[in-house]
Order: structure tokens, then C-alpha cells, then sequence
């Protein structure tokens, strides 16, 4: 097998499914070369604008953005309509560097106070009784342009590859591996300062955030970085030269380093407080980058041996398909699972045939079962070597997490069109990376997906 690049590695990613070289070219010149639209679920069920308000309180808005941090325009959206940032809410977030299409909701919003907002296309589209909750999405729809590529004949070979793969004729399929960005795109640590997490290494976990300069960074954030593992080493640490040295847009860093030099740092409770100085959407990312990693070096290890990932062997936990999917969209349901033993593995096998199920890995957590027979077996071993089991999750406050399953496998409809440079569409579940596609396209490193 083709060998991943190595910042992939870094992240659990250890191959390619295609050997085939990449098709060359470049990615993101301009945000339209990446188009996302989210796909709705079935079951949201959207009422008319003049739906009564008191039933339906929420505004439904679904807003075209260009280069806009999905964040940042909730933030613009609320000033506009004069609301608190709270009462805007929305399913997923998105790239900045794209053209993103998505519902918003705005708890007691009225269509005639919708504001204009330069590069957003703001559309009203009715009312619900409920706000949108993160991953209240069935998916997300792709299309995405490569400028100028070297060997656009090799997408042939690799489309067939990736069909060989997900078992279907009519759809490629890969690893449902996290992406790059679930660790940091320019500094992939979330998971190491996770695992310290779930470790219990306080210590450790504030100075992998704080500390461990990368080439990649601006020199003053380096500079930064190299004193803060400086003090970290001495006898006796001066946590305000660090907190000096660290440039002012690193605000979580700062606050960190503000907590160690006005606190201490003499137990580690103290640095847990420092860790918990950040928001807890961002807590709970450590921990889940550090289940992510895992997932990740699971699916590698499968991959390595040779196991198949469009069937089911002894022992897999596998899902069920979301019936709230629209059509065309496979979509699992992992609290819909069973173990695939006996004359069961033929069944799982016919019904992930037909994308009615999929096998399943862990995102490790206090609840989670792991699996039997040979899938078992790398489950515990991937674990082992990163030194975690189930129980170290029960973790105070915003760090604990109960886990789940995930898909090992993802297939969709991928056509190409040539007349547009070399653009594809394609369509995904939430959750699921479009890098995870297309890096097997370009078989360039994670920066330049």
C-alpha cells in the first residue's frame, strides 16, 4: 500500500487506499473553488414564514456565505439583528475558505428584520418550533475545482480503486478517517493535549497548548512557544516572562499562562484550572481529538491487515442506516447497533451491500463496548498503545465523554467534470471529510487540502 504522507501519519492516517499517483493541481485559489451546501434531514420539518410565533418561535434563514468563518458571521448576524448571540444557532460549521451554503435559526427572529451582510446571501425559509442543534444535518454536498492539474488521466485509475474498495460499481468509497483539521491544520496537537487529557496529565496537556513551537508558525509565536518550554524546564518558572512572551492573538494561551502566573502552579488541579480557562466547546475538542486519533490509528491498522471495510468479518459492531436520510445519502445510525457473529455476518454483509448498515469503529468512551474477533483484537491493541481504556473518560466537568461508534467506511456518488478544469461533486454525511476523498485524488500533503 501507498504510504500517507507523513503529517498525515502524525495524525493516525498511515496509507492510501489507490496507488495510483495523484492528478496534481491546486486547490482553494478562490473560495468558489469549494462549494458545500448542507443536505437537510427528512424530518425537519420546516412551516411557512406566517407560521404562528408563539408555536414556532424560530426564524429559518438559509444563508449562502463567501469566505466567511461560519462563527464570526453568527456573531455579525446577531449585532445586525440586535439580538444575543445565543439566540442564533445553526447545524454545522463551515470552512471560511469556500462557498458555503446553511441553515441558521434565530429564536424570536422576524423576516422583515433580516438584515444585509456583505458576501452572504441571506434567504428566509420559514419557521421552526425548535432551535438547530449542532449535527442537525443529514449532510453536506460538494463541489470542488482543481486548478491545473498535472495528470487529470490518473483520476480514472483511482476512481476505480476506490469503487474496488466500497464494493459498489456506482460509488467510490474510503476510510471515514477525521481529517487533518479535526487536530489543526498549521499545529496538529489537539489530540496529543487530549490524550494528555484523558491521561491525567495536566501539566502536560497545558504545555503542549502553550509551549512546542512548529516551523510553520510566525516567528513571534515561535519565540513565544521556545520561552514558555524554557520556563517550563527551569527550577523555578517564571510564568509572567512567559505569559510576556506570548503574542496577543494567542489568547488562549495567554489566558492559560495568566491562570499559571496568578494562581501557581504547584498541584494539578492548578493546571487543570489553566486548561479549563478556555471554552468548554473547546475542552471538549481535546478529548475528542484524542478519540478522533485513535479512531484514525484503528482504521490504518485495519486497513495494514488487509481486512475489508465494505463487510463485515466476526466480531464487528455494526449500524444501522439513518431512515431519516434523503435519498441518495447513505447515512448511519449508531445507536442502532449489533455484533456481527455467527450467520449474522452473511446478513450485515447483504444489508451493508445495499448501504442499509455499516461496520463500525469506536470513538472510545466510559460506555463504550469494543468489539470481538479480529477487530477486537486492534481495537485494544491501538489502546494499549496509547495507554487509554474506557473508564480514564470519566473525567471532571467538560473532558468526560461516554463515546460512540462511527462508520469505518464511506461511499458516495462521485461524478467528474472535465469541462470545468477538473471539478467533482460528491456528497457525504455529517461528520465525514471531504479531505478524506479528495486526498486520495491528490495525494498531496494535509496544507494543501
Amino acid at each position: 500500500m501507498r504510504e500517507a504522507h507523513p503529517l498525515e501519519q502524525a495524525v493516525g492516517i498511515d496509507h492510501y487506499v489507490s496507488d495510483a499517483d495523484g492528478i496534481g493541481g491546486t486547490l482553494r485559489v478562490a473560495p468558489e473553488d469549494f462549494r458545500v451546501r448542507e443536505l437537510e434531514l427528512d424530518s425537519l420539518n420546516i412551516r411557512p414564514t406566517d407560521a404562528h410565533t408563539g408555536d414556532f418561535p424560530n426564524l429559518v434563514l438559509r444563508v449562502t456565505l463567501r469566505g466567511w468563518d461560519t462563527n464570526d458571521f453568527a456573531g455579525r448576524l446577531s449585532d445586525e439583528l440586535g439580538v444575543s448571540r445565543e439566540r442564533v444557532s445553526w447545524a454545522g460549521t463551515k470552512d471560511k475558505h469556500a462557498v458555503t451554503t446553511q441553515l441558521f435559526t434565530v429564536h424570536g427572529g422576524e423576516a422583515a428584520s433580516v438584515p444585509e451582510v456583505p458576501n452572504a446571501d441571506i434567504e428566509v425559509v420559514g419557521r421552526l418550533g425548535r432551535t438547530l442543534d449542532f449535527g442537525d444535518l443529514a449532510g453536506n454536498g460538494f463541489r470542488i475545482r482543481v486548478r491545473d492539474p498535472e495528470r487529470p488521466e490518473n483520476a480514472a485509475a483511482i476512481t476505480e480503486a476506490l469503487r474496488d474498495f466500497g464494493g459498489r460499481d456506482d460509488m467510490v468509497g474510503v476510510p471515514n478517517f477525521f481529517g487533518h483539521q479535526r487536530f489543526g491544520s498549521i499545529r496538529p496537537v489537539t489530540h496529543t493535549i487530549g490524550l494528555h487529557v484523558v491521561r491525567g496529565e495536566w501539566r502536560e496537556a497545558v504545555l503542549a497548548y502553550c509551549g512546542g513551537p512548529t516551523e510553520d508558525e510566525p516567528e513571534e509565536t515561535q519565540e513565544g512557544r521556545a520561552i514558555v518550554d524554557e520556563e517550563a524546564d527551569s527550577d523555578d518558572p517564571d510564568w509572567h516572562r512567559a505569559l510576556d512572551a506570548i503574542p496577543g492573538y494567542l489568547g488562549y494561551e495567554r489566558g492559560m499562562l495568566h491562570r499559571l502566573a496568578e494562581d501557581g502552579a504547584e498541584t494539578e488541579e492548578d493546571w487543570r484550572n489553566a486548561l479549563e480557562s478556555v471554552p468548554s466547546n473547546l475542552q471538549r475538542l481535546f478529548v475528542n481529538a484524542a478519540q478522533s486519533y485513535a479512531f484514525n490509528r484503528i482504521l490504518s491498522e485495519r486497513l495494514a491487515r488487509g481486512l475489508p471495510f465494505d463487510e463485515p468479518v466476526e466480531g464487528d459492531v455494526v449500524c444501522f442506516a439513518d431512515r431519516d436520510a434523503p435519498d441518495g445519502l447513505e447515512l448511519p445510525d449508531v445507536s442502532r447497533l449489533q455484533s456481527a457473529t455467527g450467520r449474522r455476518v452473511d446478513v450485515m454483509g447483504r444489508h451493508i451491500e445495499r448501504g442499509r448498515a455499516f461496520v463500525t469503529a469506536p470513538l472510545v468512551g466510559t460506555e463504550t463496548e469494543l468489539a470481538d474477533g479480529e477487530q477486537g483484537e486492534i481495537e485494544r491493541e491501538v489502546l494499549d498503545e496509547l495507554d487509554l481504556e474506557p473508564s480514564d473518560f470519566d473525567l471532571p466537568g467538560n473532558f468526560r465523554s461516554t463515546g460512540t461508534r462511527r462508520a469505518i467506511l464511506v461511499r458516495t456518488d462521485l461524478t467528474i467534470d472535465d469541462d470545468d478544469e477538473f471539478a467533482v461533486d460528491f456528497a457525504l454525511p455529517h461528520g465525514s471529510y471531504a479531505t478524506a476523498v479528495m486526498r486520495e485524488y491528490l495525494k498531496a500533503g494535509p496544507l494543501d487540502l
